[in-house]
Parts: structure tokens; C-alpha cells; sequence
């Protein structure tokens, strides 16, 4: 796993104005990139429980989510697509991680993302 999210993610970087016009070979290059990405965090999160959970959240969260996602999400427009990519990524969080968190917090390694969202 770690193998596969330090060498096979890429999404790239275009501006804003590139990928504003869903039908260029760019955007549409950026959104397969985004999606295998989510794809595979989805994968890697489905260990939970089988995997020692501080490995699946530095591999899961730290670098896949907050290295190549959150930068992503960060790039894209407001919109109907930026809510489904971030639900997206949202449904593959593990729910027992946040059963014993307190009210109004969340774990260390989500906080630019729960700010992204409340933004």
C-alpha cells in the first residue's frame, strides 16, 4: 500500500481557468487523477481494523488526503462537484474513528480538511 500511494498518485495542478471548462483534455486528465486517487484511499481505509490503524492514518490521511486530495479540492470550483468529491472522500473514513471523539473535534491529521469544509 505504501508503495502504491508514494509512487502510482498523481493528480496534477492546473489553474483554475483550465480546469473551469469540464470538457478540456486537462480537467478531464485532473478528474481521473483525483477519483483513482479516492479510489485507492477508499482501499487502503478498508483496513481498518486489520491494518494498525497509526499506519492506515499517516498513509490514508496524511499522504493520500492531505498531500493529493486536499490540494485538489482546494483547485476546484464551488459547485456540485466539489460537493460530491468531498462527500466522496468523507464516505471512506472509517466511522469507528470519530465514536470517541468529543463534540465539535476531530482527529489531528483532518483539520485542514474539517476547515476546507467549513469554509
Amino acid at each position: 500500500m505504501k508503495k502504491s500511494v508514494e509512487e502510482d498518485v498523481f493528480i496534477p495542478l492546473y489553474p483554475k481557468s483550465t480546469v473551469e471548462d469540464k470538457s478540456s483534455l486537462r480537467s478531464k486528465f485532473q478528474e481521473r487523477c483525483f477519483w483513482s486517487a479516492v479510489k485507492l484511499l477508499s482501499n487502503v481505509l478498508l483496513w481498518d481494523g486489520i491494518v494498525q490503524e497509526d499506519a492506515l492514518r499517516g498513509l490514508g490521511l496524511n499522504k493520500l488526503l492531505n498531500r493529493y486530495l486536499l490540494l485538489n479540492l482546494l483547485n476546484t470550483p464551488p459547485g456540485l462537484d466539489h460537493i460530491e468529491k468531498c462527500s466522496k472522500v468523507v464516505a471512506c473514513f472509517p466511522q469507528r474513528w470519530f465514536q470517541d471523539l468529543k463534540s465539535g473535534s476531530t482527529l489531528p491529521e483532518l483539520l485542514n480538511f474539517c476547515q476546507h469544509l467549513l469554509q
